[in-house]
């Protein structure tokens, strides 16, 4: 007996100590990054986690100083809530925290992290530091009155501007201290709660007015030879540089040694290249910093460049752009992703672009117009978007009636299926106006032909020289189960596997979801799916059809 017990408690202890083992061997910044938000891969989709789930961001973005005031925010929480948001883009100002060098004031802060905390809101943070619309306007007064300290780039005619030069050791260094203050703050009061779920490190930086700057200290890098890691990033990735790098290397005989003008070749695209490597460089090791103490997912953004414009001059040279990509990602490998901020129309065509080496789609700014809801409905759909965010988000006076809150609203209820079928090739999105109104795309055993709902006559908006754009998202649950979340779209389908085969329509039910359990409002037949020719939801009426399918000879 004795025996016996004696082998039971050294299993038990030896049991314990492979268990006490096995968790001293995950590194704890590895730990750290599992219960924080963090980004995780599924499939070709890249996802979000807040606390252990999946996160849709459907998102807003606040005004330049709308967080600057508890009062001005009171009237502004109910707008937000009212539009189905579960976050909000929000400013952090490196002038307000750190007003006086050293000595830093998170009261204002930490209320308004607390006030968005009870709305049950995430915050998406823009550190707005030393570059906000390429402009150095937030920096602290302390820094912008010293300009020997901290120096400002400079154009060629030798005038400087008030944009900090990234090739300042001194301006690099100010803007570290701050970021990780602020992070350290942000760990200490929100580690468990997790209100804030990612960092956007500066706003929009771009070189202006100008391709590159003409500092001194800027000359002389731009002399030196092109660093060793880029070469070698270049030569290892040669064969998926965007094609727009590539060219230009390409152009010059793809140089692997010399100056930059040695490899680039003598033009304002090598400014530009320039310029974005030291941007990256310097962001870059912002991000590093901040993330040894708080490991946030962390992104930045681009003001977008338009076609037949000349970087510096016609655009903020340098960004985070498309073109770009290859270079912001060998410079700045503690970059998370790259993000597209919205005043151009062709959202597919950017959103194109930026969706290329794996890079993942989040919108963090959008002109707050008559479009986003159908974007946002695409956006998830057809790009699988981490999130969605149109800017000024309360400057609407009618939030009840607002198409963003009510496709939200449909969104928010789908959000667990649509984090569910990631990366499987089992969600889509369509987004329609007047000249592109119709879509074919296949899911499973289906071929679906969408079209705008216009196309069909029957509304009054479809006489307008201009059509309301529309959009839907398209999620498929099982072999012959969809669900269809949007407005203003009409669907009818094909087998792809037998043409033969008639694809008919068994049963349409328009619903929603209560704490995740289907609940039908309507079943739709007769009038409402044209006697089982399609299905369909007018542009006015945004709604989820759950769709079940079969076929017949």
């Amino acid at each position: 007996m004795k025996s016996t017990f004696s082998r039971i408690l050294l299993t038990g202890v030896l049991t314990i100590l492979i268990i006490s083992c096995a968790q001293k061997e995950i590194p704890d910044s590895d730990q750290k990054q599992y219960h924080i938000p963090h980004l995780k891969t599924q499939g070709e989709t890249t996802q979000l986690i807040v606390k252990g789930e999946p996160f849709l961001i459907l998102g807003g973005e606040l005004g330049n100083s709308s967080f600057t005031s508890v009062e001005y925010m009171e009237p502004i929480w109910p707008k937000l809530k009212a539009m189905n948001l579960n976050t909000i883009l929000v400013p952090v100002y490196w002038e307000l925290i750190e007003s006086e060098e050293g000595i830093f004031d998170f009261k204002l802060f930490d209320q308004l992290v607390t006030k968005a905390r009870n709305q049950d809101l995430k915050l998406v943070l823009l550190w707005f530091a030393s570059w906000k619309n390429s402009m150095s306007s937030h920096a602290p007064g302390w820094v912008k009155k010293e300009q020997e300290r901290f120096p400002r780039i400079k154009d060629d005619n030798g005038n400087s501007h008030e944009i900090l030069t990234p090739f300042s050791e001194n301006n690099l260094q100010a803007d570290i201290k701050a970021f990780v203050a602020l992070m350290k703050h942000i760990k200490e009061i929100d580690e468990n709660e997790q209100t804030i779920i990612m960092v956007q490190p500066e706003n929009e930086i771009g070189m202006l007015p100008v391709a590159r700057d003409y500092h001194p200290l800027a000359n002389k890098k731009f002399e030196e030879e092109v660093p060793i890691e880029f070469i070698d990033y270049l030569e290892k990735n040669k064969e998926n540089l965007v094609p727009e790098f590539y060219d230009v290397w390409a152009g010059n005989g793809f140089k692997t040694s010399g100056t930059w003008e040695d490899v680039f070749g003598k033009d304002t695209h090598t400014d530009e290249i320039f310029m974005a490597w030291y941007y990256s460089k310097f962001t870059n090791k912002v991000i590093k910093a901040g993330k040894e103490i708080y490991p946030l997912p962390m992104f930045v953004n681009a003001a977008l460049n338009r076609p037949g414009r000349e970087p510096g001059r016609g655009y903020p040279s340098a960004g985070p752009l498309p073109h770009l990509m290859d270079v912001w990602k060998a410079a700045g490998p503690s970059i998370d992703f790259l993000s597209p901020d919205f005043y151009n129309p062709d959202f597919k065509h950017w959103c194109d672009l930026y969706t290329r080496q794996g890079n993942p789609l989040f919108v963090p700014e959008h002109r707050f117009d008559n479009t986003v809801a159908a974007k946002a409905a695409y956006a998830f759909g057809h790009y699988e978007a981490m999130g969605f965010s149109p800017f000024s988000i309360e400057s609407t006076e009618s939030t009840e009636d607002e198409p963003l809150g009510k496709m939200y609203n449909l969104l928010q209820q789908l959000s667990p299926m649509i984090t569910k079928q990631h990366g499987q090739n089992k969600i889509e999105g369509v987004m329609f106006d007047k000249e592109n109104n119709e879509n074919i795309f296949q899911m499973g055993d289906y071929e679906f032909t969408v079209r705008h709902s216009y196309t069909l006559g029957y509304e009054a908006g479809a006489r307008n020289e201009t059509w309301d754009m529309c959009g839907a998202i398209f999620i498929q649950t099982g072999n012959n189960e969809f669900y269809i979340a949007g407005s203003g779209i009409v669907a009818t389908f094909k087998n792809i596997n037998n043409p033969n085969r008639t694809v008919g329509i068994l049963k349409v039910d328009e619903g929603y979801f209560e704490d995740g359990e289907w609940k039908v409002l309507r079943h739709l037949n007769g009038d409402q799916i044209h006697q089982g020719r399609h299905v369909r939801t007018f542009a006015d009426h945004y709604s989820i059809q759950r769709v079940e399918l079969y076929h017949y000879e």
